[in-house]
């Protein structure tokens, strides 16, 4: 059998295609997997309380501010729209948890209102934010 020398001129090449292809696909992947989080694009200084626990995080996020303004989606929204918004949203990602951030200075009765409309929504999980003490 004749064995093939290789000349000093022929380099040995790694085709670098195949692991392009896998990368690409691995990043397809995870934007396609990846979860989104929609949140309501307003910092609010939440309560604190002494029970306060982690739970798993929300993927629709409504924030109150101390004047009573609701905020859904970086933009100021009508008490009586949040049930419109929640219900689109919920469309959207059916496992779907709300959690509500309200300044510590917001009205009782504002939360109040919010909650009653998140629940005609059809939303079971609901979370209100505080502060561990």
């Amino acid at each position: 059998m004749a064995r093939r020398r290789f000349h000093e001129d022929e380099e040995a090449e790694v085709d670098m295609t195949p692991m392009l292809d896998i990368v690409f696909i691995m990043l397809i992947f995870f934007i396609v997997t990846t979860s989104f989080v929609k949140e309501s694009g307003f910092d609010v200084n939440k309560p604190k309380a002494q029970q306060a626990s982690k739970k798993k995080s929300a993927n629709i996020f409504i924030a109150i501010d101390g004047a009573g303004r609701v905020h859904m989606e970086k933009r100021v929204v009508d008490i009586k729209r949040v049930r419109a918004n929640v219900e689109r949203m919920l469309a959207e990602a059916p496992e779907a948890a709300v959690m509500i951030q309200a300044d510590i200075d917001t009205k009782h009765g504002v939360v109040v209102k919010v909650m009653d409309q998140v629940k005609a929504a059809g939303i079971d999980k609901l979370m209100v934010a505080a502060e561990e003490e």
